[in-house]
């Protein structure tokens, strides 16, 4: 079940089943996916917070559901464009994981642009003890985020992080108690600034094609806001 709920000027996106360590099964998938690619209404807060409820944050694919599978390609497809719509929603997507996340957990999390843990969180990809791997865009997104060496050890081996290890390889970039608190830092930008620095870290075209679109998007922000630089300029 995923809830949402505006807060404060955050959207707070929930994933709700906490008996279950919030196993992700084919509906949730859908409703996830639904309520990133809904992110274009003008309505939504430019900073989403995306957390997991009880003592997890995500345990990954519900195994009964991938016990049951008709179309295995089908199922991690529907997973990759779960992430795929984390990472190309508008809104600025802080991933705040407090205890456990495993497998298809760990790649909602890679899909967004800031991930914060508390001390208590974990992160495995166990899915290597079963003859399986991550295939919702992790092998993908995981040495974008860990260097390769670290990202062939986290993979390969099945081990689990904990909070500290997860920073210092990359997979987060702070250890705090309150993750929600980093989603408030955030949303206290300026939202076109915020949209167009996501928009430019997150360009995968070749560098000429990026460092062109930054200069456009700088220039854009620079003069919709002269007037406050100019006033800014002059105090």
């Amino acid at each position: 079940m995923i809830r949402t709920r505006t807060d404060g000027g955050v959207r707070v996106v929930t994933l709700d089943r906490p008996a279950a360590r919030n196993a992700l099964r084919p509906q949730d998938l859908r409703s996830l996916r639904e309520v990133f690619e809904g992110a274009e209404s003008e309505a939504t807060p430019p900073v989403t917070y995306l957390r997991g409820a009880g003592d997890a944050f995500c345990a990954g694919a519900d195994l009964d559901a991938v016990a049951d599978l008709d179309d295995p390609e089908a199922f991690a497809r529907r997973g990759q464009r779960v992430a795929a719509a984390i990472e190309e929603s508008p809104s600025v997507v802080v991933c705040g994981v407090d205890g456990a996340a495993r497998g298809g957990g760990v790649e909602l999390a890679l899909a967004a642009d800031v991930r914060v843990a508390t001390p208590r969180a974990t992160f495995g990809e166990p899915g290597v003890d079963f003859g399986l791997f991550g295939a919702w865009g992790g092998t993908v997104r995981l040495p974008r985020v860990m260097r390769e060496g670290d990202a062939l050890d986290f993979a390969l081996s099945g081990r689990v992080l904990d909070a500290e290890e997860a920073r210092r390889t990359g997979l987060v970039s702070r250890v705090v108690d309150d993750p929600r608190s980093v989603a408030d830092e955030v949303a206290a930008g300026e939202s076109d600034a915020l949209a167009a620095i996501k928009r430019r870290l997150r360009d995968r075209r070749d560098d000429e094609t990026r460092e062109r679109a930054e200069a456009e998007a700088f220039a854009d922000l620079h003069d919709a806001h002269a007037e406050a630089i100019a006033r800014r300029n002059e105090e």
